[in-house]
């Protein structure tokens, strides 16, 4: 569907992207996942015709689209601030591409409505300015002014970032409903880990203008192929010392393993079994997150919540680690 091959992007004498390769494929929802400056919206901007690379070529069904006009990409486009208009209505602000395709008014009409339907915008609120919407509702009006032009695919720069919490967590749930029904392939830029796991099909890791790994929800988190990707995605445990050496790990490398693959008072064949004590312990409902000292450093662990086995800051346990939990580097 949309192909990057060996794209390169400078400014000046600063090069931003190294020899960047994606292949998004057709109705993937498929997310650039990175800390700020490390090359993912340059991308996302190579991609739409906002920025022409220094080489390399983007290509669309097959078709290099590396110099062709932004309006000429099909390329459905959701900003971080939304760009709408605060002073048009909603109604307006999702026609507008439309008018500009000088299409006829019943079917811009028509248009218009069946798109605001399904992004459960009212037609009460397609009549109200958009500075009169919240931020969840402008983000919907954002959505729909991307998808009535009926784009080849959306691509969207961090749009839930100037949203609370709460709201943040609804809209992306909606989010992944609504590319699900539409079928669209998209492409969506955040710094947000567990907004990248949650929505995405596919993840490309950015660090300082480089990929680190491109894969699934599962492959980045759990086969993180760089130290960086381990580190960046999730929380982790690096091990040392006596775990290192009990292990029998590689001295010369770095070992990591994420809490959940820690067990607590737990007996499992083949596993390194520690004395350790609870240092302190995160009450957060649904699990518990501990902090333990054992082989002479404090290791976090996460612990399902049963209601019963809940340990206290002071209190004697073993941790067992098994040796194909680690990751190594």
């Amino acid at each position: 569907m949309i192909q990057l091959s060996d794209i390169i992007v400078k400014f000046g004498d600063f090069e931003a992207l190294h020899n960047i390769n994606v292949h998004v494929k057709e109705g993937e929802f498929f997310t650039f996942l990175g800390p700020s400056g490390c090359g993912k919206t340059t991308t996302l901007r190579t991609i739409t015709g906002f920025i022409e690379p220094a080489s390399g070529t983007v290509s669309m069904k097959g078709r290099d689209i590396t110099h062709v006009p932004i309006e000429k990409r099909s390329i459905g486009i959701v900003f971080q601030s939304y760009a709408l208009f605060p002073t048009m209505t909603v109604h307006d602000n999702i026609a507008f591409g439309l008018k500009i395709k000088k299409l006829k008014k019943a079917e811009i009409e028509e248009k218009v409505r069946t798109i605001a339907k399904k992004v459960d915008l009212s037609d009460e609120q397609l009549a109200k300015a958009v500075s009169q919407l919240s931020g969840g509702q402008q983000q919907r009006v954002a959505i729909a002014r991307a998808l009535v032009t009926e784009p080849a695919i959306i691509c969207m720069d961090e749009p839930l970032s100037n949203l609370d919490a709460k709201l943040r967590v609804n809209l992306r749930n909606e989010l992944k409903k609504m590319q699900r029904e539409f079928g669209i392939t998209t492409i969506y830029v955040t710094h947000d880990q567990e907004e990248a796991l949650t929505l995405s099909d596919r993840i490309a890791v950015f660090n300082k203008g480089y990929i680190e790994q491109i894969g699934t929800p599962n492959e980045v988190y759990n086969h993180s192929q760089t130290e960086f990707v381990a580190n960046f995605i999730g929380d982790i445990n690096r091990l040392e010392g006596e775990a290192v050496s009990g292990l029998k790990l590689d001295g010369s490398k770095h070992h990591f393993i994420r809490l959940e693959r820690i067990r607590v008072n737990h007996e499992a064949e083949n596993q390194l079994t520690l004395p350790g004590v609870i240092e302190m312990q995160e009450y957060y409902g649904l699990y518990i997150k501990y902090y333990i000292r054992a082989a002479g450093q404090t290791l976090k662990v996460i612990e399902k919540n049963d209601g019963i086995n809940i340990y206290q800051p002071g209190e004697n346990v073993t941790v067992g680690i098994h040796p194909d939990d680690v990751m190594s580097y």
